[in-house]
């Protein structure tokens, strides 16, 4: 091919590519669309993802089919989507390991911001600060004072290394110069029976975690860790209530696709979760699992999320805090 007739050729490719994409976002979707869960079945991920999976489907007219990929703490099924072509039929949920992971894992099989983008913050969910039913503390400066005057009596709970409740109780220490000890467990439903007996003396928890055993007292619920109260414990002060400036934990969930949508793709999608998340028949289905619908656009999510990012990586650094620990 001669120069000029090259010349021409790449002039009319680069006209055609916008108006191909154009032509491609309108016909979206007119397939299922994958929604990948990267946990197990039934936790608040999976509900929260399957809730949204059939209100999109009314929605978008399309099956949107949440599919189960666990494994390593929510990275492995979150690498299939970044690994995905960047056509909106294969996203994500995911709550805040996905920013945490990076700075706690030695290695990423993907980059968090080169190649996936976040569409929308969906819910929203503080965690609540639980305590053993004999511990003399009735708030949050209480149990902030009591670990710095009682160094070695208060043990803590999550359900691993580098999870948000683990990193909220890490907050606290570096936050009050309280003294704890992090007691990891496989599952935080076994931590119960230890807080209830005393072995533990307080955990940061989701809500539907803490809730069979905060209705009866088994355990003490004296704050929530939103910016503002959750109507689950309307009762309970915030943390930032408490005077703790700047503690605040946010259990969000994000839908995130690969990097590198098509704009009118990325619209159309963001544009069918503002709908469904408006729905009143899904903030009751949220409600059951403590956390409520929020929403965003798509440039208010990327804000959140380096924010975030920003956070739980100066945690982790200053609590030297390691995967293996």
């Amino acid at each position: 091919m001669n120069r000029p007739v090259r010349a021409i050729a790449l002039f009319a490719a680069l006209l055609l590519t916008p108006m191909a994409s154009t032509a491609y976002a309108q016909g979206y979707p007119n397939k299922p669309i994958r929604l990948v869960v990267p946990y197990s079945p039934g936790g608040v991920v999976d509900y929260i993802g399957r809730t949204l999976a059939q209100s999109l489907t009314e929605t978008m007219g399309q099956a949107v089919v949440a599919e189960n990929r666990p494994g390593a703490g929510g990275i492995l099924g979150t690498d299939t989507v970044a690994r995905s072509l960047p056509d909106g039929y294969s996203v994500v949920i995911m709550d805040p390991a996905i920013v945490i992971n990076p700075t706690l894992q030695p290695s990423m099989p993907y980059d968090l911001f080169k190649q996936l983008e976040i569409v929308s913050i969906v819910s929203s969910s503080p965690l609540v600060l639980v305590v053993a039913p004999d511990l003399p503390v009735k708030n949050f400066a209480e149990l902030a004072a009591y670990g710095k005057a009682n160094p070695g009596k208060l043990n803590f709970a999550s359900a691993g290394i580098g999870t948000t409740p683990h990193l909220s109780g890490e907050m606290l220490k570096q936050r009050t110069g309280a003294d704890a000890m992090h007691i990891p467990y496989k599952g935080i439903a076994a931590s119960y029976t230890d807080m209830m007996s005393g072995k533990i003396q307080f955990s940061f928890s989701s809500i539907a975690g803490a809730l069979p055993f905060t209705k009866d007292n088994r355990v003490k619920a004296i704050a929530t860790t939103g910016a503002k109260r959750n109507s689950v414990y309307p009762d309970l002060p915030t943390v930032l209530e408490s005077g703790a400036s700047g503690f605040e934990v946010d259990l969000w969930l994000g839908i995130f696709a690969p990097a590198g949508l098509p704009a009118d793709v990325r619209d159309k999608l963001s544009g069918a979760l503002t709908t469904v998340l408006a729905k009143p028949d899904l903030k009751t289905a949220f409600a059951k699992v403590g956390a409520e619908p929020r929403g965003t656009t798509p440039a208010e999510a990327a804000t959140i999320l380096k924010r975030e990012y920003e956070k739980w990586k100066t945690v982790i650094v200053e609590g030297k805090i390691k995967k293996d620990d």
